[in-house]
């Protein structure tokens, strides 16, 4: 544990976490504008998951950055929510929009479930 008011410098896995976090964030974002240009009820569930995987993946970057001591919960929940998105996204095989999100939602995954093991 630090000396309070001092700040100790991120890890390289933790600042490679934090990276994977914002631009899942921002795919999801960029996924959901595509589904609603898409349309249709079936969508909903897709939507639903995105938008938890969104959020989520935003929160975990933050108190990373904020050194929480929850971040390693945080991750473990984050890690959760990025495996719901991809396997959400993985119904549509057909939409690259689709297989990039998933594939962002993997990596990012891959990585909280290794900080959720960290210690922060």
């Amino acid at each position: 544990m630090t000396q309070p008011g001092t700040m100790t410098t991120m890890s390289k896995e933790m600042q490679d976490c934090v990276e994977a976090c914002m631009a899942c964030h921002s795919m999801c974002e960029e996924t959901m504008s595509s589904c609603m240009q898409m349309g249709g009820q079936a969508q909903m569930q897709i939507m639903r998951a995105l938008m938890d995987c969104s959020e989520t993946t935003r929160m975990c970057a933050d108190m990373m950055m904020r050194r929480s001591p929850m971040s390693a919960e945080m991750c473990a929940m984050c890690a959760k929510a990025c495996d719901m998105c991809a396997e959400a996204c993985m119904s549509m095989p057909d939409d690259p929009q689709m297989m990039r999100c998933a594939e962002s939602c993997r990596r990012c995954a891959e990585m909280c479930r290794t900080m959720a093991g960290a210690t922060m």
